[in-house]
């Protein structure tokens, strides 16, 4: 019987442990968006794990304030009153049935070939989990997660949701093609060898662009990237490739200054206002797309992601993956350092050199 009794305290402790460390991933990341919301434009990334459209900003942002208050609340002061309790286990079972409504949403949109999934477990299904944990660990009122040993546990639980949320974004929602017709589409740039031709990855991103192309979804292909291992530009090799695939010259649009992505994104806006383009799709590798994602979106320009499809795996997938992570970190936190240093720069500033259209001789 003492057995049984340590080991309900134990898993108690644990739980709540696991619990408060989801909490309080959520009561950051949700606070900082929420915040940064109203000092930077385009900040808001609130989104990536939950849905509140249609509804205004005027009722979804105070909720989330609130409910990112009382996560943290419960991650740093556990034991709490009984009033406190019931207020936050009621929130989190309000944002739970958002959650699932946009699981549904997911399903929907699969279901009547609005989108392709990638990978059928959309990421608002690990939300719900991660919902589910931190109402179960609000239950456990008798649980002693006070010691040093658990508060580390809560930061290292918050170290892990941090990696898993940014891997999830890769698998769930960068896999996931939401091809679309478009004005134009852009190419992110890849390794272009010193003989001129693609490497893997630059060919698979050219492919599906050429498809794209080829099925009517764009009219216009804008290939952006940074010189190449030798003389021939990444960008050059991979009109080479489109225009071998059937890709009419004319219809080709060269950033010769896409050395990264934030310079890419600024400049494929940029070519956007010039030529009127309202509607574009971004086509790279899906770990990339999250990335790809955030900053149109901090550009104040939405975007259709279509990932690349892989004409074989890529050998250093995990170690891509792993510098995306820490890409997607710096470019999240970017702007609030450009706001702690005082110079807050929009993404239309990144931009260093022209764009051309070959045809045109520009």
């Amino acid at each position: 019987m003492g057995a049984a009794v340590w080991d309900r305290e134990r898993f108690n402790n644990i739980t709540e442990v696991v619990s408060r460390g989801a909490a309080g991933f959520l009561g950051i990341f949700t606070l900082l968006n929420v915040a940064a919301e109203y000092l930077i434009e385009g900040f808001d990334a609130n989104r990536w794990w939950i849905d509140f459209r249609p509804m205004p900003n005027a009722v979804s942002v105070p909720v989330l304030a609130v409910f990112s208050v009382l996560l943290l609340a419960y991650a740093i002061l556990p034991r709490m009153s009984g009033t406190r309790r019931r207020i936050t286990v009621f929130l989190c079972f309000v944002m739970l049935l958002v959650v699932i409504a946009n699981i549904w949403q997911f399903y929907y949109l699969v279901i009547n070939k609005r989108i392709e999934a990638g990978c059928y477990i959309p990421f608002s299904s690990f939300v719900a989990i991660g919902m589910a944990v931190v109402l179960l660990g609000l239950h456990n009122k008798n649980a002693d997660t006070q010691n040093a040993w658990c508060i580390l546990g809560t930061v290292v639980t918050v170290l892990v949701c941090s990696a898993l949320f940014t891997v999830g974004q890769m698998v769930c929602f960068g896999s996931t093609d939401y091809r679309r017709h478009a004005d134009a589409a852009v190419v992110f740039g890849a390794r272009a060898y010193a003989d001129g031709s693609c490497s893997q990855a630059l060919s698979d991103r050219v492919v599906t662009a050429c498809k794209l192309y080829k099925a009517n979804l764009c009219d216009v292909l804008i290939f952006s990237g940074g010189p190449g291992d030798g003389d021939v530009h990444e960008t050059e090799a991979m009109k080479r490739l489109a225009v071998q695939l059937g890709v009419k010259e004319d219809h080709i649009l060269l950033d010769r200054n896409g050395l990264n992505t934030r310079m890419t994104v600024a400049n494929t806006v940029k070519m956007s206002q010039a030529y009127g383009y309202d509607e574009i799709m971004a086509v790279s590798h899906f770990y990339h797309l999250p990335r790809i994602k955030m900053s149109f979106q901090r550009a104040g320009f939405d975007v259709y992601t279509v990932p690349a499809r892989h004409t074989h795996g890529l050998r250093d997938m995990p170690f891509y993956m792993a510098r995306e992570m820490a890409a997607m970190l710096y470019y999240y936190i970017e702007p609030l350092g450009e706001l702690v240093r005082g110079k807050e720069k929009g993404p239309a500033d990144a931009t260093t050199g022209p764009w051309v259209n070959e045809t045109n001789g520009g």
